[in-house]
């Protein structure tokens, strides 16, 4: 690296320099993704600047900005103008600043100050958008940067345990971009004998019955032919419509294999017809998502629903945990591993309460498993207690209660054996304060929403993600329903519930940097309490406050910034970050070689992390804070 001297003297970087520069911007994203030619010429239009500790870089009154910096050594730090209390933000080495008003040819909104003794080389905005045309690494950056530091965040977690990868086809692929197979289709007219013959010949596993004009109104599968044609003995004369499974599950082009993957496993269903539009193209069959797969969602989930007993299904739990291992190593999303994980805790909870409740002598009908938190919003990660209850017909007995009761203990204890520990804080359905009538639920709730002292704010941060897992699934829709109806006309609690989740911040020191402290001698930062919590409690108010009933974290952002007509770029950037350190939770918790202080499966030893984790991990932090601070300003006015 040039001396300040030297620098000042000449700004432009001599042919020895040029080499020595575009191998030191290959360390870092995105010139990493650029070829080598584009890099020397990067570096070749480049000028090195200096500037000494604390000297203004970027000011909003220097104009409007021809030059993006990249910072070679030292560092930047942004202070905000008029919205000082958003915070500051840092650069350092391998960073771009100031993109946004560079693009838009603008005047920056920031004071951009040198921290110690910084280089920087200055890229002309030109010279930029004109390498962006021929590099699609460049362009992508340039377009949406902290998705793109996410992509290649991703890329090289799969990289790192692609040999762990089961999955052979990206549960990420959209159904459209599958080969499309001509579905046979028959009209409900038919005799069941020709439509079995067609299926004979042209050796599929399905038929669809329809007339022709838009989705198909029903099914017949080979599945089908034992239990609905051959005991019941249906004559091959009959029409195949008196046969057919209806309605028909369908899902569209633009949705994914992961999706099919979760609706064969949750109908029990192996064959879902693809529309696009009105018109259906295609058809896919659970062989055509899993038949190179030695471990399917579908197979996990199969042997969790038709479990004998508890027995069976603690030598199936540990399956959860190898499925997303597997998925991850493939590149599956955090968003869509959570749910994947979630479902399979769902069906083994629902089985396991099914088999329980038979045991005990008690109707399911009369009673509804109750999960909350994580699993309410179907965001577990592998790391997870119990969070659960029962909400109970309101005609319940004394004595009914008390089977309940039992019946809850002995599943509490039977998830404690399948790898779910005991919850700590006792959110169980063996607790008589989480087996309650839906009348009890529903004054509980409205109680703690009028008095909100702050057990009650504890309280419905957890409770109030609930979601029915087994039994009358109904009756928890009926407490949701009067938990978005009621929170939204108290302002206080609304209040009350922002100022809680204020109390916790995310790890940022006053320069902008990620700020940990020191566990057993490592660098850490709790990914949950300092990261996704804060995420999390500002969906579940501005949900609560908008009279959404959605318990999931991204479908309460995407529905409260819609609403609320936010810039979608705001909005999913809320989600990106969430998802990014969902993403990094689940790394550590399924990575052996991640050491974990404290025994915390949600604390990380940043330096653990490669240069590019440890950028988005900042970027994701600040995007919270920024998320924060909305919340701050709407309710601490």
């Amino acid at each position: 690296m040039p001396t300040a001297q030297s620098v000042r003297a000449k700004t432009t970087p001599s042919s020895q320099l040029v080499s020595g520069l575009a191998r030191q911007l290959a360390a870092h994203a995105p010139f990493a993704q650029m070829q080598p030619d584009q890099l020397v010429g990067l570096a070749t239009a480049a000028t090195m600047r200096y500037f000494a500790p604390d000297e203004p870089v970027l000011t909003p009154a220097s104009g409007a900005v021809t030059q993006v910096m990249c910072v070679m050594q030292g560092g930047i730090i942004g202070r905000r103008g008029l919205a000082e209390s958003a915070g500051n933000f840092r650069y350092d080495e391998g960073d771009l600043f100031p993109v946004g008003a560079a693009l838009a040819r603008r005047a920056v909104t920031s004071h951009y100050t040198a921290e110690g003794d910084t280089f920087c080389l200055a890229i002309p905005v030109e010279t930029l958008e004109t390498l962006a045309r021929h590099s699609a690494p460049l362009a992508d950056f340039l377009n949406r940067r902290i998705v793109q530091l996410l992509d290649l965040s991703r890329q090289a977690l799969q990289a790192q345990m692609a040999s762990q990868t089961l999955a052979q086809q990206s549960f990420e692929a959209s159904l459209g971009s599958l080969a499309r197979r001509q579905p046979l289709c028959v009209r409900p007219d038919t005799l069941l004998r020709e439509a079995l013959e067609q299926m004979q010949q042209q050796r599929v596993g399905s038929v669809l019955v329809g007339d022709g004009t838009g989705a198909p109104l029903g099914i017949v599968t080979r599945h089908d032919v034992l239990g609905r044609i051959t005991l019941p003995q249906v004559p091959l004369d009959s029409p195949v419509s008196d046969v057919m499974s209806a309605p028909v599950l369908t899902l569209g082009v633009e949705q994914t294999v992961q999706d099919a993957a979760l609706t064969m496993s949750a109908h029990g269903i192996r064959h879902v017809p693809i529309m696009d539009g009105e018109k259906l193209v295609s058809i896919v069959s659970e062989r055509d998502l899993f038949a190179l797969q030695r471990l399917s969602l579908k197979q996990v989930s199969s042997e969790l629903r038709y479990a004998k007993d508890t027995s069976a299904l603690r030598a199936a739990a540990p399956q959860i945990r190898a499925l997303a291992r597997s998925l991850i190593g493939q590149g599956v999303q955090a968003r869509q591993l959570t749910a994947l994980i979630s479902h399979l805790n769902d069906v083994l909870a629902e089985r396991l309460v099914q088999l329980l409740a038979q045991q005990h002598g008690l109707d399911m009908q009369r009673a509804c498993w109750l999960a909350f938190g994580s699993e309410g919003r179907s965001e577990q990660t592998i790391a997870t207690d119990q969070d659960n209850g029962l909400v109970l017909a309101d005609d319940t007995t004394a004595d009914e209660r008390q089977r309940w009761l039992a019946m809850a203990l002995d599943a509490n204890e039977a998830l404690d054996a399948c790898g779910y520990p005991l919850c700590k804080g006792k959110v169980m359905a063996s607790n008589p304060d989480c087996c309650l009538t839906q009348h009890e639920w529903l004054a509980r709730f409205d109680h703690w929403m009028q008095h909100g002292a702050p057990e009650d704010l504890l309280n419905a941060s957890i409770f109030f993600d609930l979601r029915g897992i087994a039994g009358a699934t109904g009756m928890a829709g009926q407490l949701r329903t009067h938990i978005a109806e009621h929170a939204a006309r108290l302002p206080r609690f609304m209040k009350q519930l922002a100022l809680n989740a204020l109390r916790s911040r995310p790890p940022l020191n006053w320069r902008g940097s990620v700020e940990t402290r020191d566990v057993d001698g490592q660098a850490v930062v709790d990914l949950k309490l300092q990261g996704t919590a804060i995420i999390v409690d500002a969906a579940r108010i501005y949900a609560l406050a908008s009279g959404i009933a959605a318990t999931n974290t991204r479908d309460r952002l995407q529905a409260y910034g819609q609403a609320q007509a936010i810039p979608p770029s705001e909005w999913q950037a809320w989600v990106t970050a969430f998802e990014f350190l969902q993403s990094l939770r689940l790394r550590i918790q399924m990575d052996p070689e991640t050491t974990r202080p404290m025994d915390n499966p949600n604390c990380l030893p940043v330096a653990e992390l490669n240069t590019i984790d440890q950028r988005v991990l900042r970027d994701a932090l600040r995007i919270a804070r920024q998320l924060q601070q909305r919340l701050e300003m709407d309710y601490q006015r």
